[in-house]
């Protein structure tokens, strides 16, 4: 790797910067609450399918009774 200089460096880290497309302010906060949404779902599944692993196994066990 070649070695260049800081300065040429932070030239071209802002010319690639400078080729991104960057999110509006709308589509990131469209995606931010998508992403909660996705989050609230998740934890709503995983709650209970561990509601009923957890009665099925004091069933099996005969814990809890």
């Amino acid at each position: 790797m070649a070695s260049k200089n800081p300065v040429e460096f932070g030239r071209e880290v802002r010319r690639e910067v400078a080729k991104v497309t960057w999110p509006t302010r709308k589509e990131t906060m469209i995606t931010t609450g998508m992403v909660f949404v996705m989050v609230i779902l998740a934890s709503l599944f995983f709650l209970v399918v561990d509601q009923i692993l957890g009665f099925g196994v004091r069933a099996i066990l005969g814990l809890g009774a």
